[in-house]
Parts: C-alpha cells; structure tokens; sequence
C-alpha cells in the first residue's frame, strides 16, 4: 500500500489544475487495480450532482472508457450517477446478467467490459469519482478500494483546495480591479451628476445601465467618460436618463447643461 505521508507531501506541494490531477488518479487508479483494464476519474461540483446534463470534468486512461462516462452523463443512469447519489460505492460484478443499467450495460459490453466499480470521494464541495473497468467478470469493488481509495481521497482533498485556492486568486484580482477602477469611475459619475443634476448613486445606476446597454465594461466607460469630460456623450446621457424610470427624490430627467470648459 503507498505510503501515507509521501502522497500526502506530494499532493501539498504540487496541487494540480483539476483535468491534470484527474488524469493522474485514473492511472494511479488503473496501476492500482491489477485486475482491471483501465479507469476513469469524473469532478462533478456540489450544485451539479444531481444534474445528468451539468458540465463535468472527465479523465480516462482509454478513450472507450471516456465514452462509458459520456452515455452515463446523458442517460442518468450507471455506476457513476448511482455512487453520486448514494455517497457509496457501486458497480456490477458482471454486466451481462445485470441489467439495472440498460444505456451503460449495452455501451459497456460493446466495449468488452464485463465488470466495473466506482468510487466516490467527497470534499469541501467537490465529488470525485474514480472507476474501474474489467475485461473478464469478477468483483471489482474490492480489489478497487485499499490503494485506490486512499488515493482518492487524498487527491480529491488536493483538487478541492486547489480549485478554492484559485477561486481565491480570482477574487483578489477582481477586487484589484474594482480598487484600480474606482477613482476614475467616481470621476465619471462627478460629470454624470453635474450634466443631470443628480446625485451619485442615481450617477453611478445610469452608467452601470449605459455599460450594459453599449456592451462595455464599467470601467470602459467611465474612461471614457473622464478623457473626455463628458464632451460628446451629453445628449446621450440625457436621452438615456430621460428613457429611464424615475427614483425617489430625483427628476424625470436633469438640466441640459453645458459642461464646464
């Protein structure tokens, strides 16, 4: 059995992007299993298990095996939907006299598989699931679990604080972003308000509404907006703010202005 401490030393100093590490547990999985031919490995997000169309992220060691995940996904019915929704392992010691899959049972034996098990490994909101396939029938859960399920649990605990951890890193960059925009969206909303007449936050409303409307970026076009003092966009500003509702403590539209040069 692999050593406890070096896999998890391993998994803390290389956390891998989602499909690497996937990839890596379905040939961990396959190496581990001796008599299976191959594996699969499936991240389904918490929000998403119990949706057979969600997007899912799939590793194979075949690409045959790929498909087998493929017909589940579309069919909702196999090993894999049933270990999502029971938490427990599930698989068929032999597909030809199990039929509780039909869709899966027909692909799989196409393919030459008469057995498979499936696995699945929970953390943080992330489901993984590692399956293996058999040629010849035969109880594969239990030769699937020992190794293999210390591995995948380890590494779906690594993959799911990578995943936070780069959830993490898009956060600080947008807040980066907001600080970085922030001043020259003020400045714009300074010469919103005094083209209108209106306060900042009803300033701030019509250019988020004008950004969504032009298909710009906020913080395109409050640029715009300060590089040119407003010069050009007067009318269009109050023909917008005319065509919008009025709030309270606001006119139906502002005072026509000239900017100040």
């Amino acid at each position: 059995m692999p050593d406890r401490t070096h896999i998890r030393t391993a998994c803390q100093t290389d956390a891998p992007s989602l499909g690497r590490g996937l990839a890596e547990l379905a040939e961990q999985a396959a190496a581990g299993t001796p008599d299976s031919c191959g594996a699969t490995a499936t991240a389904v997000l918490a929000e998403e298990s119990s949706g057979a169309a969600a997007d899912r992220t799939t590793a194979a060691t075949h690409p045959d095996l790929s498909a087998l995940v493929s017909v589940q996904m579309s069919a909702g019915e196999g090993p894999i939907l049933a270990a999502l929704d029971t938490g427990r392992p599930a698989g068929a010691d032999d597909l030809l006299h199990d039929d509780r899959w039909p869709s899966y049972r027909a692909r799989a034996l196409d393919a030459g598989v008469r057995s498979t098990a499936t696995l699945p490994f929970a953390c943080d909101g992330l489901t993984v699931t590692v399956s293996v396939y058999g040629l010849r029938p035969g109880p594969l859960k239990k030769a699937a679990q020992g190794a293999t399920e210390l591995l995948g649990d380890l590494a779906t605990e690594s993959m799911a604080r990578d995943r936070l951890y780069r959830a993490a890193l898009v956060q600080v960059d947008q807040l980066d972003t907001a600080l970085r925009t922030r001043p020259v969206v003020d400045q714009a909303c300074g010469i919103v308000m005094y083209v209108l007449g209106c306060d900042a936050d009803q300033a701030f409303e019509l250019l988020r509404r004008l950004s969504q409307r032009t298909n710009k970026k906020l913080a395109e076009l409050a640029e715009t907006v300060v590089r040119t003092r407003g010069r050009g966009l007067e009318k269009e500003l109050i023909a917008f703010d005319r065509s919008a509702a009025p709030g309270p403590g606001r006119p139906a539209s502002g005072p026509d202005r000239d900017l100040p040069g």
